[in-house]
């Protein structure tokens, strides 16, 4: 895949979308994707099924799914992209893939809420959504409001709000994790001065970490579970009348 425009694109989504690739490629964005990897593997390790599909502005390797059978990433013209396409227009059908993964994708994009009904349209019935993004709560939120990079455009949006518009699309949170404790600080010594620290906050999952991830199931459409008939009171029993027998009678 090249590099240059495909017909009819938004030009300001393939601006921001290169510039977010960018950052990635830098020294900040490395350290980011490198904690991200490690979570997003350990939960794609517990998935199966025929098709992953992967979304996200980064050029680095989608994560390893060794149980599911193909892999694709979608996306703009880029490389590394093997099918082009724009945020709201995904060349699938519906309910074609078993694990979606948009791995900041909401955080680069120009209609949130559209990126992710699609790729929920996406994901079958019992199969998973997989979210990853920067965490607003944390130093590398703090960032965007003092960078003069490509984080400044981040949009950063709470796990809560995400959570909460996965439930309005029929999908239920089964996990939410975060990772990456360490501030965002490119000088290697200061990232081996600071790796107690992220040793601390995987430890305890707290929720002040770079980023989080946000794994989601899609309820099966049409299955309730059954409702137990209603029993009608019966009332109270009352004795039935028995006849008296005489001693005098029985006895002449």
């Amino acid at each position: 895949m090249t590099d240059q425009p495909f017909a009819q694109a938004d030009a300001d989504w393939l601006s921001l979308i290169a510039t977010a690739r960018q950052w990635f490629d830098g020294p900040h964005g490395q350290l980011l994707l490198q904690h991200e990897r490690a979570l997003l593997e350990d939960e794609l390790a517990r998935f199966f099924g025929g098709y992953l599909v992967h979304y996200g502005p980064s050029a680095a390797p989608s994560p390893a799914a060794v149980q599911i059978q193909r892999s694709v990433r979608l996306g703009a013209p880029f490389a590394g992209v093997e099918i082009v396409c724009e945020e709201q227009a995904w060349p699938l059908v519906e309910h074609a893939a078993d694990v979606v993964v948009l791995q900041h994708g909401l955080d680069f994009s120009l209609s949130p809420h559209g990126l992710l009904r699609e790729a929920a349209r996406s994901v079958r019935p019992g199969g998973h959504l997989l979210i990853v993004g920067v965490n607003p709560a944390s130093a590398w939120g703090a960032r965007r409001w003092f960078s003069c990079d490509a984080l400044q455009q981040a949009r950063c949006i709470a796990p809560g709000r995400v959570s909460d518009w996965l439930h309005l699309l029929g999908f239920a949170l089964e996990k939410r994790r975060f990772g990456c404790y360490c501030p965002p600080l490119a000088s290697s010594t200061w990232q081996r001065r600071l790796a107690p620290l992220e040793a601390w906050g995987q430890a305890w999952q707290s929720p002040g970490g770079g980023f989080y991830l946000l794994v989601a199931r899609k309820l099966v459409v049409g299955l309730r579970p059954l409702r137990q008939p209603r029993r009608e009171p019966m009332g109270k029993l009352v004795p039935m009348p028995v006849a008296k027998v005489s001693r005098r009678n029985s006895e002449s």
